[in-house]
């Protein structure tokens, strides 16, 4: 049995190896996430415009990158490998350009492809230069032939992104709330793009069901469910539990009993949350507040309210069933309910904020221009080297979005071995000086996953782990080919 599963594990480094979920998730967002990003911010249209204009929109298309190449002083351009950018003090980092155009009234008026900025490459990654080398051709090139890839070089200093530990998104945990008016509570985090909006769901002795989520604070659920458009008394109950009726979701309905139409529910959700305006701009405001605001994930336009609607019943029923004890309480520390965000998603966090950056000083250059009676080409405004220094500084420091610290840290070469530990590293964001007991401790779903021997001792213990040996982590799936899948099965969409 030694002799076959030793042949087995030799097999799969063969043709696996430490690193490749994380060379996975840089290729998906060099491939994939770049081109989304840019599409979150596709349209740039400034405030001040020349007069005689009526229109004026900046559009950015397709983004790419080509492989590592160096600018030497005297202008010429060549490829650059790892071992010269290490020996030279150099960022291992490929140009990165962007389509831009310029529409006046709408019409093109002005397009080019300009260099945005670089972007570090990770090392046996599709654009890295090593990729798919032989051992051979690995130590022609001045490298170790037993080179695992999976960081980056910065200023000849290599340079690795700690994988994170986090919270899935879009997933509705229930627990027991040891203080406070409810026994339970129910928590999400709905993430669009750079979003990750909190919604919290409580039942306090009075027994009506609250939601709360970003400036709305403790609204009724059930109408938030009528402003949403589901508004039949009869169609909610049913939904929320057909085969067997809850004495508690009676008395809500009761309680907002008066509430019969769309626009009545949303001007009382936009009472209780203070907006003063005239009541058309109330419901109007409030309108923008759940499309924007609620379950961004399921989507953000009218149309999408009343799968809003669904989820929300779904998630009263989940509630009544786990506070009668007919559903056990939702174990956060289980690995079901945890993601790893890996470098493709730290550097898409860390791009989609520096891009913001960019935009707002292209157009405060061109408004500035406009002020002083010029009307400037784009091309001119596009300052590459913002982006740059701002993604170099952020990879030196290892300070990232949102006030984290120590994402990006030097590669421990004591020995191979130590290494390898290092590539495989995850660290949770909980805090090393709180207690957190539960969250430190060995959870049965960590076996097989994570080194259940390899933490520090200390302040950190349990907090900073290792991945196990022959872990894969794995990537996201498409929602589409699912459903598409459940719809072959036999699944019924609701409209």
């Amino acid at each position: 049995m030694y002799k076959y599963g030793k042949t087995l594990i030799k097999k799969y480094f063969d043709e696996q190896s430490f690193v490749d979920s994380d060379i996975g998730s840089y290729n998906d967002f060099m491939e994939k996430q770049l081109n989304n990003i840019i599409e979150e911010n596709k349209e740039i249209i400034p405030t001040i415009i020349p007069h005689n204009i009526d229109e004026f929109k900046i559009r950015l298309d397709k983004i790419w990158s080509v492989k590592p190449e160096i600018t030497e002083a005297d202008g010429s351009k060549r490829n650059i490998f790892p071992v010269e950018a290490r020996l030279r003090k150099l960022t291992y980092s490929a140009p990165t350009y962007i389509e831009v155009s310029a529409h006046i009234n709408g019409v093109q008026r002005e397009s080019f492809v300009t260099q945005i900025g670089n972007i570090p490459i990770m090392l046996k990654s599709k654009l890295c230069h090593l990729n798919k080398l032989s051992r051979e051709e690995m130590i022609e090139k001045g490298e170790d032939p037993n080179e695992p890839g999976g960081y980056f070089i910065i200023n000849g200093t290599e340079k690795v992104l700690i994988t994170i530990e986090d919270l899935a998104s879009n997933k509705f945990l229930i627990e027991k709330h040891a203080s406070g008016t409810s026994e339970y509570v129910g928590k999400l985090f709905s993430e669009y793009g750079s979003f990750k909006i909190p919604h919290t769901m409580e039942r306090p002795k009075n027994g009506i069901f609250y939601l709360t989520f970003t400036r709305v604070k403790k609204i009724p659920i059930i109408v938030v469910i009528k402003a949403l458009g589901f508004l039949k008394d009869e169609e909610i109950t049913k939904f929320i539990s057909a085969e067997k009726q809850y004495d508690e979701v009676l008395i809500n309905l009761i309680e907002f009993a008066s509430i019969k139409t769309e626009e009545e529910a949303l001007d009382y959700i936009a009472k209780r949350i203070g907006v003063t305006q005239s009541k058309d701009v109330r419901v109007e405001r409030m309108s923008e507040i759940l499309d924007k605001y609620l379950m961004p994930h399921l989507g953000i336009k009218k149309e999408d309210r009343i799968f809003k609607a669904y989820n929300l019943c779904k998630m009263i029923k989940r509630f009544l069933r786990v506070s009668r004890g007919e559903l056990d309480v939702d174990d956060k520390d289980h690995y079901m309910n945890k993601k790893l965000k890996l470098s493709g998603d730290l550097l898409a966090d860390l791009l989609r904020l520096n891009l913001k950056v960019l935009i707002g000083d292209l157009l405060y250059n061109f408004q500035r221009m406009v002020k002083r009676g010029k009307f400037p080409t784009i091309k001119n405004l596009i300052r590459d080297k913002l982006l740059t220094q701002r993604i170099y500084s952020s990879m030196a420091t290892g300070k990232w979005v949102s006030g984290r610290k120590g994402i990006s840290q030097r590669v421990q070469r004591l020995n191979y071995l130590e290494m390898l530990s290092h590539l495989q590293r995850v660290v949770s964001p909980l805090s090393a000086s709180q207690e957190n007991f539960e969250a430190r401790e060995l959870h049965s779903t960590h076996l097989g996953r994570l080194c259940p021997i390899e933490t520090p001792e200390g302040t950190n213990i349990g907090l900073r782990k290792n991945l196990s040996l022959l872990c894969s982590i794995s990537k996201e799936s498409n929602e589409d080919e699912v459903v598409k899948q459940l719809k072959n099965l036999g699944l019924k969409v609701v409209k």
